[in-house]
């Protein structure tokens, strides 16, 4: 466990420009203090102690803002930055070296029972508020975009972005079209346009509308 826990410290350091001494890393990264419960957490529970695990995890939880069930399976040097919002299900496995930002799930997508949580590879990032759902795998070296939704596998050494996700780079060949993924439709923004063009439709309409009524009314008299 000690083993771990200064690997844990080091990936801080190897991920993490802004860590300046090891007492600061100990005592102010909230995700390695959550990475550190878990690995408390997580003996007691594949040894049946689950009322205990889960008091660590919620302990846990309420103090750091992340949640990591204490049935997960977590390998070395994971490092999780600004992780508020982060949740690791129960039966989630987590390779080595993988980094995981703010605000990402790594859940089921319903009521099935045994694996329904995704299982990470090695040397895997996932951006912020990305959301991986289901019981497949991340193949090692890949890369989720941030806000992304992945609901399928996504084989070694790829990058997928969007809602669905969907893979655009793969071995470092685009895939697919050129669409610039750094400038992602916004749906909220696009029903205004909509919107907007047909109120701009209807205006041209009345317009059309009242400039035939006085030719309307001349031919009346004749």
């Amino acid at each position: 466990m000690f083993r771990h826990f200064r690997s844990d410290i080091q990936a801080v350091f190897e991920n993490d420009p802004a860590a300046r001494s090891r007492f600061e890393v100990v005592f102010t990264y909230s995700g390695l203090h959550a990475i550190w419960a878990h690995r408390i957490a997580h003996p007691l529970y594949r040894r049946g102690w689950f009322t205990l695990a889960r008091i660590i995890s919620q302990v846990s939880r309420f103090m750091t803002g992340i949640e990591i069930h204490p049935g997960a399976r977590i390998g070395d040097r994971l490092f999780i930055d600004h992780g508020m919002g982060v949740v690791i299900g129960e039966t989630c496995e987590i390779g080595d070296d993988v980094v995981i930002y703010q605000g990402v799930t790594l859940g089921g997508t319903g009521k099935e029972k045994g694996k329904r949580h995704p299982t990470i590879g090695n040397n895997v990032v996932i951006g912020s508020g990305a959301k991986v759902l289901g019981s497949f795998s991340v193949g090692d070296y890949s890369n989720i975009g941030s806000n992304a939704v992945v609901l399928r596998e996504v084989p070694a050494n790829c990058t997928v972005v969007g809602n669905p996700g969907r893979v655009v780079k793969r071995d470092g060949q685009r895939v697919g079209d050129r669409l610039d993924h750094t400038q992602l439709p916004d749906p909220v923004i696009e029903m205004f346009r909509a919107m907007q063009k047909e109120i701009d439709d209807l205006k041209a309409e009345l317009e059309l509308h009242k400039a035939r009524e006085p030719v309307a009314e001349g031919e009346l008299r004749k």
